[in-house]
């Protein structure tokens, strides 16, 4: 199976509203790209609503799209989490958190009126926000000996790679990001230098 060159993510974080027979929804979107992460992003949500009932949320990371969750947050059974995962995958969407934010009404909703509420307080965070398409990169580990440096920066310098965790002695190594649509081309061109060797350290 190939990989997505390219992802959809949000540019900033936003929000959106829903209100339900005197309950108030307000989803919250922003990008992110891992579990503390999302950890860490939801601690400031419910500090910022620290009044509100419940703060249900799923994510979804990973240019396959395979690492997901959803939860409900004390709501019904799949009432909640689930609907907010729904969006990401109807506009789809990775590398991404969105939390929806229930301040009780005093009227029940019913399953039902849950999951439409839900849903429709996610789809609003996502439509006033900024959908971005970003590239995908293989990060690789280049090592190769210093008879090899001036040939090694002329490929970088030519691809126009940055570089980072340089070292540069007898020895050298340096890691750079390659364009996944590129990096199968760019990495044999490297390898064509007798002491290149390269490690990938993971698409992202």
């Amino acid at each position: 199976m190939s990989i997505e060159s390219t992802y959809k993510t949000l540019k900033n974080r936003s929000e959106g509203l829903y209100k339900e027979k005197g309950s108030k929804f307000i989803g919250i979107v922003q990008a992110c790209y891992s579990e503390e992460e999302a950890k860490s992003l939801m601690k400031t949500w419910g500090k910022e609503h620290s009044q509100a009932g419940h703060l249900c949320y799923a994510y979804r990371f990973g240019v396959d799209k395979k690492v997901f969750r959803a939860n409900d947050d004390g709501e019904p059974s799949n009432s909640a989490g689930p609907p907010i995962l729904g969006q990401i995958s109807a506009f789809d969407l990775s590398n991404v958190l969105i939390g929806v934010v229930r301040y009780y009404g005093g009227t029940n909703l019913g399953v039902g009126g849950l999951i439409g509420a839900y849903r429709s307080a996610a789809k609003e965070a996502v439509i006033n926000g900024q959908i971005v398409e970003l590239e995908v990169f293989e990060w690789v580990k280049v090592s190769f000996e210093y008879i090899d440096m001036v040939k090694v920066m002329n490929i970088l310098k030519r691809h126009q790679l940055k570089m980072i965790d340089t070292i540069f002695e007898v020895s050298c190594e340096l890691t750079t990001n390659l364009k996944l649509d590129f990096a199968e081309s760019i990495q044999k061109e490297l390898k064509g230098n007798e002491t290149v060797k390269i490690e990938s350290k993971g698409i992202h």
